[in-house]
């Protein structure tokens, strides 16, 4: 790595560090919404640094669908237990027995857009005025709108025409009872510096961010890990396929692209090369041209 790369990645580190403190500073019950993905691994690693040797000023959060990779639970798990801090679980098939939410039908149902219904009742009941994520503006159109600090109204709403100016890296954090702000102290960071920084840490990751043998379906032109949550059909054939995940959520939803690249520097030299963004492997962005502005508009992080 050159030192151009490093300073570079110093600056990132350092402005994503003072962010995660101005979280603590201005809000009373912040938490950080992790997801098992590289992004919210790294954004654990920052605050690591930026509150070590105290522990974190607010608890990990993960919306559970009941649909998620096996790798990315036993990694979150094991990491909780590693790094001792809280860990809350808000579970989708809670909000399904509730009558929240309905299971959607089909062969391309899927959890991912319940999600929304459980990570507000979660961020009601706890009363969290600021969540933390790791959503970046290269990611997508709509994340490309976000500022830093990102104000949700009172039903967790979000309206991209009230964002808030931020010059000089100054954060305005306050809201009106009931409102409560997203944080993203890695909007400036692209794919290929968070992979640049994971390399530096020497972060580890789970296991199906790299290359490996998988039974996979071919559905709606993208490479669909096998699983009865897909609600297969004797039209589905399975294949075993050398594959990675470039983003990790929803096995329902999260397409995996084929590849060779089992370490790291592989990893970097494929990102480094593709002209397709990670999200491209993201079916629920695929559903309309709008679909994650109006999932955010609805409360979707």
């Amino acid at each position: 790595m050159s030192k151009h790369q490093l300073d570079y990645l110093d600056e990132l580190e350092a402005e994503a560090i003072y962010i995660l403190r101005e979280v603590a500073g201005q809000f009373e019950k912040p938490a950080l919404l992790f997801s098992g993905g590289k992004d919210s691994i790294t954004l654990v690693r920052l605050a690591e640094k930026a509150f070590r040797p105290g522990k974190f000023p607010f608890p990990l959060v993960h919306i559970d669908t009941g649909h998620n990779f096996i790798e990315t639970i036993e990694y979150r798990d094991a990491m909780i237990k590693r790094i001792g801090e809280k860990l809350i679980i808000g579970h989708v098939q809670d909000s399904i027995n509730e009558g929240k939410v309905v299971e959607q039908k089909g062969k391309n149902a899927s959890r991912n857009a319940l999600q929304t219904v459980t990570l507000l009742d979660t961020i009601a009941k706890y009363q969290f005025d600021a969540c933390i994520g790791g959503a970046r503006r290269d990611e997508e159109k709509a994340r490309a709108k976000e500022r830093i600090f990102s104000v949700r109204d009172e039903f967790g709403q979000w309206d991209p025409k009230r964002q808030r100016p931020e010059l000089w890296n100054i954060f305005n954090g306050k809201i009106h009872k009931g409102e409560n702000v997203r944080v993203f102290p890695i909007s400036n960071w692209t794919e290929l510096d968070v992979w640049n920084y994971i390399r530096r840490e020497k972060i580890e990751l789970p296991s199906i961010y790299f290359a490996h043998k998988r039974e996979v379906i071919t559905r709606n032109g993208q490479l669909m890990g096998a699983s009865p949550f897909l609600n297969m059909d004797d039209d589905d054939i399975i294949e075993n396929r050398t594959v990675r995940f470039r983003t990790i959520g929803d096995m329902t939803c999260t397409a995996a692209v084929e590849s060779y690249a089992y370490h790291i520097d592989d990893i970097i030299d494929e990102i480094s090369a593709s002209k397709i963004s990670e999200r491209g492997a993201r079916m629920d962005d695929k559903v309309s041209e709008a679909a994650m502005e109006d999932r955010k508009k609805g409360g979707y992080f």
